[in-house]
């Protein structure tokens, strides 16, 4: 094989050469990719030639795929791919992809289609090494923790912020409200190794108040969103970046003047997450069973 990983950080993210991610790909080089993934969280393809069809085929060599939102629109034709569309507004808030659903996506693939001239970076940060930050009495509490992840939440928005459009966009996402258990610490299934699961759409921590959740919330996540566990990635023309959505998150750099900004993704179906002491994550409210199938139990 001459695929080549080469780390570009030390806590987070390589960047993949030496494969063609066109074409249908040897079971040793998916497997080389996802234990490179497995090492470094997110993985950056230089020079791709792909097309939508293309991207859905790549991120098939790890999975079935999801759709492409449970609740906001895909591309038209192609119903596993969603618009990362700067029209749409900015995802800039920390968040792992789709967390309100029982089985969150295991792998996101983001591919740039449209660049601002500057500006839109992706940060993408290493929730592992933000577990492994915790001071050691921090994460033997964090451990016993479970967290309601819900996709409709008060998002501080001033009202004079808030235009038509922006109201539409809003009743979209939570036009399905969907409510979700997961612990605080998931454990991977792959790795072993244990990282926050938390991110913007974890509201409440069971068992406090509205107000001790934040409080707790925003204490794990800063350990999150050190600047030692972020990849901070500069897009480029035809590229690609696989990270792995159990265990990291990520944050949409709104700094481009509202020029043009467009990605597309495609999503890996996932599992359950599980536990520190082995416990499922279990669903409050809302059926995503069109986005994604919950897998059978072993």
């Amino acid at each position: 094989m001459s695929l080549k990983i080469s780390r570009i950080t030390a806590n987070i993210g390589a960047r993949v050469s030496g494969v063609d991610i066109s074409r249908p790909l040897e079971a040793q080089e998916v497997s080389a990719i996802r234990e490179a993934l497995g090492v470094h969280k997110a993985l950056v393809f230089d020079d791709v030639d792909l097309d939508d069809a293309g991207q859905q085929a790549f991120a098939r060599h790890f999975g079935d795929l999801t759709t492409a939102h449970p609740t906001v629109g895909a591309v038209d034709g192609a119903p596993n791919v969603l618009p990362v569309d700067s029209e749409q507004g900015s995802a800039n808030h920390w968040h792992t992809d789709v967390t309100f659903v029982l089985n969150p996506p295991q792998a996101s693939t983001l591919r740039s289609i449209t660049l601002p001239p500057y500006g839109g970076e992706t940060l993408i940060a290493n929730a592992a090494a933000a577990y492994r930050d915790l001071p050691e009495p921090l994460r033997r509490f964090a451990d016993t923790l479970w967290a309601e992840h819900t996709n409709d939440y008060d998002y501080a928005v001033p009202q004079e912020d808030i235009d038509e459009q922006k109201a539409a966009q809003r009743a979209e996402f939570t036009s399905i409200t969907y409510r979700t258990a997961h612990p605080v610490v998931r454990v991977h299934p792959l790795t072993g190794e244990r990282g926050l699961f938390i991110g913007g759409f974890a509201q409440r921590i069971a068992g406090l108040s509205v107000g001790e959740s934040r409080r707790v919330l925003d204490l794990l996540q800063a350990y999150v969103t050190r600047p030692e566990n972020v990849l901070r990635h500069s897009w480029s023309e035809n590229q690609l970046v696989l990270f792995d959505n159990r265990i990291t998150q990520h944050y949409a750099v709104d700094n481009y003047d509202g020029r043009p900004r467009r990605l597309h993704r495609v999503t890996v179906a996932g599992d359950v997450p599980v536990g520190v002491e082995g416990k499922e994550s279990y669903s409050v409210e809302g059926d995503a069973s069109h986005y994604t199938p919950v897998p059978a139990a072993a």
